[in-house]
């Protein structure tokens, strides 16, 4: 069993910056591919970007090139830089984990966050 527990959501104006961080425990966390996936209010759960444990980096194409995801095995913790924000990023961010990789596919993850809200004002 894994816990996922996020922190770092809140309200920007646009172009503005959040770092989220999501943190892991109960299982060994370098095996894991981790996530982060997000809904915004009517839509549906989609995905952001992932880092599975050789540190190659996989984002959604809304995101490339604003957002970074990166991860710290010494500290079990995963993190996603956004830059630029838009309207359109505002949503609930939910860290993801898997014992498979991600692929972007909501069917292959394994454990979610409780979720962090992201609202970017206009």
């Amino acid at each position: 069993q894994v816990q996922l527990v996020e922190s770092g959501g809140g309200v920007v104006q646009a172009g503005g910056s959040l770092r989220l961080s999501c943190t892991a425990s109960g299982r060994t966390f370098s095996s894991l591919d981790m996530g982060w996936f997000r809904q915004a209010p009517g839509k549906e759960r989609e995905f952001v970007a992932s880092i599975p444990w050789n540190k190659n980096t996989y984002y959604a194409d809304s995101v490339k090139g604003r957002f970074t995801i990166s991860r710290l095995n010494t500290k079990n913790t995963v993190y996603l830089q956004s830059d630029s924000l838009e309207a359109a990023d505002t949503a609930v961010y939910y860290c993801a984990a898997a014992s498979r990789p991600i692929s972007g596919m909501i069917a292959n993850i394994d454990y979610w966050g409780q979720g962090t809200q992201v609202t970017v004002s206009s």
